[in-house]
């Protein structure tokens, strides 16, 4: 009697399966409905504001133009004549040189100092709020007061080299020596930037869990082989992620060189970039079809280095994120059926 009366309190294996719900094509149209209309003002805002001034900067760089009315009647068309000029022209070459210097000198100098104070504020001690306020600062100062307070500073008789005079030493001129032009906008750029580094690295770490520092003290590890085995490797992700931050800012370079070193002594002093490049021999010589003919070729340039770093370098967070939650399912699945086990069991 028992047995029976546990069997007709079980549903029926196959009544269960037809009481599932299942989904419809009407369901899937409704979930899509819902995603484009979330999306639609991103979207449009994408369009009207990245794709279509993409389009209508090649469309320019068609034309030797001055800007004002429509450059098929005010222009003259001239084909990729403007965009073999701009390749061809030495003083663009060197400008590219330039910007990749300035890309590979801003990681190499930001990264390691950026790491170094994440780890030291990231420790527990007095004053911490106001030291990484401080070298959040510089960040958040506009790039107008920056560039115009150092290069004041700079100058040939500035406050830096008056300082130096009295100490005996004759210092250079920072701004218009090639010899010391790039290594001092480094430094800029670093001062500038290396708090937004800090506060990204920082906010990696707090994400570590405190159990595993905790284990690797029990088992005598010291502190810089837990940060060595334990922080590098868990804030790779986040290193990562500001590379390519780093990287696509120092391709688009422009306002503190523009006004530190001005239209022309950027080049002479061997700091030009390809924005100042296209500004000045767009813009400022009146060729806006030039200028939009270079802007597509630095546009290319970010794309192309955006697309090969994500392929070969963000992909593999991708993939981690992946693999970790098709772990996660298959685990809930595991559990899922161990569950329903256990029911049939205790049922039985």
């Amino acid at each position: 009697m028992e047995h029976q009366a546990a069997a007709a309190a079980r549903p029926a294996r196959g009544h269960g399966r037809a009481a599932r719900p299942k989904r419809t094509s009407s369901g899937k149209g409704q979930r899509a409905a819902e995603v484009f209309i979330l999306s639609a003002p991103a979207i449009v805002i994408f369009v009207f504001f990245v794709i279509v001034p993409i389009i209508l900067g090649a469309y320019y760089g068609f034309y030797r133009w001055k800007g004002f009315g429509q450059p098929s009647v005010t222009g003259t068309f001239v084909g990729f004549q403007n965009y073999r000029t701009a390749l061809s022209d030495p003083a663009f070459q060197q400008a590219i040189l330039h910007t990749f210097e300035i890309v590979i000198g801003s990681l190499v100098i930001q990264g390691p100092l950026a790491i170094l104070f994440a780890l030291l504020l990231n420790q527990k001690f007095k004053l911490r709020g106001l030291i990484r306020t401080l070298i959040f600062v510089p960040y958040v100062i506009s790039e107008v007061i920056v560039g115009t307070g150092w290069s004041l500073i700079l100058q040939k008789d500035g406050a830096l080299n008056e300082i130096l005079k009295h100490m005996g030493i004759n210092g250079p001129d920072w701004i218009a020596d090639p010899h010391t032009a790039m290594w001092t906008l480094l430094l800029i750029i670093s001062w500038k930037y290396i708090g937004f580094a800090v506060i990204l690295m920082l906010a990696g770490m707090q994400s570590i869990p405190e159990e595993l520092y905790e284990a690797a003290e029990v088992d005598g590890a010291g502190f810089w082989q837990m940060q060595w085995h334990i922080t590098l490797p868990l804030l790779m992700p986040t290193v990562r992620i500001w590379v390519f931050m780093s990287m696509i800012g120092s391709l688009q370079l422009f306002d503190l060189v523009y006004i530190i070193w001005g239209r022309y002594l950027s080049s002479t002093a061997g700091v030009s970039t390809m924005a100042t490049y296209m500004v000045r021999e767009g813009r400022n010589a009146g060729n806006y079809g030039y200028g939009s003919a270079v802007a597509l070729i630095i546009f290319v340039i970010s794309l192309v280095l955006a697309l090969v770093y994500q392929r070969f370098v963000l992909n593999r967070d991708l993939k981690s994120d992946e693999i970790e939650r098709k772990r996660l399912e298959r685990l809930e699945k595991k559990r899922a059926r161990q569950a329903k086990r256990a029911l049939a069991t205790e049922v039985k």
